[in-house]
C-alpha cells in the first residue's frame, strides 16, 4: 500500500505541474517590481520620475507585464537591481551534458556564429 500512496502524491503534484508561458513570465517579473516598489514605499509617480520611464509605462508594466527593455532597465536600476538584470544571461544553463560539453568548448570563442556562417553567405 504504500506504494499507491507515493503514486498517488507524485501524481498529484504532477497535476499541478504547468509549464510557464512567456505572459505567465511577464506577469511574474511585472508582479515582482510592484511589490519590491511598494516595499520601498515609492509610488508610480515617483519611480516614473526617478527613472525617467513615463508613468504610462509603468502602469502598462505593472497591470499587463508589458515594457520595452531599456525601460525595464531603467527601473531594474532605479529600484537597485542592476547587478540582477546585468547578469540576466550570465550564467551558462544546460540541459544535456553534450550541451555542458559544448559551453566548455565554447567558452573562450568570442564569435556568436560558427565558421560556416561565413561560408554561408558566399
Amino acid at each position: 500500500m504504500p506504494t499507491d500512496i507515493n503514486s498517488n502524491n507524485i501524481l498529484a503534484l504532477l497535476e499541478n505541474f504547468t509549464f510557464d508561458s512567456s505572459e505567465d513570465i511577464m506577469l511574474q517579473v511585472a508582479e515582482n517590481f510592484r511589490k519590491r516598489r511598494v516595499e520601498k514605499n515609492i509610488t508610480r509617480q515617483n519611480i516614473a520620475e526617478k527613472s525617467g520611464v513615463p508613468i504610462s509605462t509603468v502602469a502598462r508594466f505593472e497591470q499587463k507585464g508589458l515594457i520595452a527593455f531599456e525601460s525595464l532597465i531603467k527601473l531594474a536600476m532605479t529600484l537597485g537591481y542592476t547587478s540582477e538584470i546585468r547578469n540576466l544571461f550570465g550564467t551558462p544553463k544546460f540541459n544535456t551534458m553534450e550541451e555542458l560539453d559544448l559551453i566548455r568548448r565554447k567558452s573562450n570563442d568570442k564569435r556568436a556564429y560558427g565558421k560556416s556562417r561565413k561560408d554561408d553567405k558566399n
